[in-house]
């Protein structure tokens, strides 16, 4: 009788890193993503999905678009198509357009050779007749919610969000070092990516996600309590 090996193993998918077992790895048990990330301009960016984010840890946090079994082959990543820049036209697109009015490039503020500039006492007008300003004010006047205190059981499994973790951890056996972790912040910069913690920076994004964590310090399970 073959015996299946009960050594656990982790998920080299993008967006999954679980840890399985050959016997236990069901179909539909692997949730990632299908294609690599997109960075232009502080925006991160799923390729596959279009789900985006400017925060790197928000970003990673992207729940993945397709399911499947867990697999400890690395998936070929297919570069996304570079994006067509959008040309916006400086003329009204409407040739029999004859007033302002009428003009969708005026009504909206934008310079039009047809029409010329909008004049500047109607932009300030309509400028002064929006609400943003009364909505800002009434939102600094609410109170702030309170806080709720969370009580966490300490036998309970936990997935660390310290960046470069991900483990899954219990709070009974959590100490000052039980997680190897990057203190941060990403950078993403002329197609480099890299930490500035340790002054890491590599060219392929699956190459980013295995350069080890250079710190060491509790297992947190809070994006915005960070260990320190």
């Amino acid at each position: 009788m073959e015996v299946r090996s009960a050594t656990k193993l982790q998920c080299q998918r993008i967006g999954c890193n679980a840890m399985f077992t050959d016997d236990d790895n069901p179909d539909g048990s692997c949730r990632f993503h299908a294609s690599g990330p997109f960075f232009h301009d502080g925006m991160k960016e799923w390729s596959c999905c279009k789900q985006r984010s400017h925060d790197f840890t928000l970003f990673l946090e992207i729940p993945g678009c397709k399911t499947g079994k867990h697999t400890t082959e690395k998936p070929v990543l297919a570069k996304p198509a570079p994006r067509q820049p959008v040309t916006v036209p400086t003329s009204c697109p409407h040739a029999n357009a004859s007033t302002k009015d009428s003009c969708s490039r005026c009504r909206q503020g934008f310079f039009c050779s047809d029409h010329g500039s909008q004049p500047k006492e109607q932009t300030m007008q309509n400028a002064l007749n929006t609400p943003v300003q009364v909505q800002e004010e009434k939102t600094e006047s609410l109170a702030p919610a309170p806080v709720k205190k969370v009580v966490i059981d300490i036998n309970q499994p936990q997935v660390c969000k310290n960046k470069g973790c991900g483990k899954t951890f219990k709070e009974r056996d959590n100490h000052e070092t039980a997680c190897s972790y990057h203190p941060g912040p990403a950078v993403f910069h002329d197609r480099l990516r890299g930490w500035k913690c340790c002054d890491v920076h590599v060219k392929e994004f699956d190459e980013f996600m295995e350069i080890p964590p250079c710190t060491k310090g509790w297992h947190s399970s809070s994006s915005a309590d960070q260990a320190v």
